[in-house]
């Protein structure tokens, strides 16, 4: 059976057909921009979907591209069903609107590749230790807040088991399953539930051990997404200490792309894998 889109796809289909409706203008976003009064960041982040647009905004875009009454009518009603609430937004007050951003892109990626440095990918979390990561942020003080930024991080998981699934690609630094975040007991569940994780056929877990060396991705971390449809092209998401960003410009996807390439080279076998995170979990307790 056909799943319904969610909104996050229907937007980024939006902001792609905007693209589209410029591009055969033969403007730029700085031309367009300009010509709106807007900075050329909202159009670009529109365009992209990091942000919604607005139903006024909208209306100006398809006069500037002289857009038809046919034409308008369906990308007035794509954007009115991109505006239906996905699951995550019932904790919009504790969430960040990136963070929000990427959930919607997980849940429509085909593959999902991420490089972590400091701690375990939030999608292979227990909830004892997404709690532990969440509090050593020390950004929420509210318990409440906190309580609803680790539901949401154990319900991003399901995207995980859902038909079909994505194909989940992980490097973890090595500093990652040393670092006893929560305490030993909740960082050797945690090195437990990574083995389980490797065993499904969807998950490709690696370690990327200190004996490495200098690396490519001494920058930090970050999730590459990509999607089943061709005209989607891949997103890059990283994220900071006062919130992420998505990377899409072609230069900026083929460095990232190399890089984790570089990284999986670098990095030890699964099997290799599997069996350092183990030997480490045996000697957590």
């Amino acid at each position: 059976m056909a799943t319904k889109p969610s909104p996050t796809l229907l937007r980024r289909q939006l902001g792609a057909e905007l693209r589209r409706l410029r591009e055969r203008t033969h403007r730029t976003v700085a031309d367009v921009a300009g010509g709106l009064g807007w900075s050329q960041s909202k159009l670009s982040r529109i365009e992209t979907a990091t942000i919604g647009v607005r139903g006024a905004d909208l209306e100006r875009l398809l006069d500037v591209y002289a857009v038809g009454d046919k034409e308008r009518a369906r990308l007035l009603a794509l954007r009115g069903q991109a505006r239906q609430k996905a699951w995550w937004e019932a904790y919009g007050d504790a969430l960040p609107d990136a963070y929000e951003t990427l959930i919607g892109f997980e849940a429509e990626a085909s593959v999902i590749s991420t490089y972590e440095a400091q701690v375990v990918p939030g999608l292979l979390q227990t909830d004892e230790y997404a709690n532990a990561v969440t509090l050593a942020d020390g950004v929420y003080d509210d318990p409440d807040v906190l309580g609803q930024r680790v539901a949401v991080r154990m319900a991003r998981q399901a995207v995980l088991i859902r038909e079909p699934p994505p194909h989940l690609c992980v490097v973890l630094d090595e500093a990652v399953l040393r670092r006893p975040m929560g305490g030993h007991d909740v960082q050797r569940r945690q090195l437990l539930r990574l083995v389980e994780a490797a065993e499904r056929p969807t998950v490709t877990l690696q370690v990327l051990p200190f004996a490495a060396g200098a690396h490519r991705a001494l920058a930090g971390s970050f999730i590459i997404l990509e999607f089943a449809a061709d005209s989607d092209h891949p997103l890059v998401y990283c994220e900071g200490m006062t919130g992420g960003v998505f990377r899409s410009r072609p230069e900026e996807l083929r460095s990232y792309l190399t890089s984790f390439d570089a990284l999986r080279d670098a990095a030890l076998s699964p099997e290799r894998s599997t069996e350092l995170i183990a030997a480490l979990a045996n000697t957590a307790k």
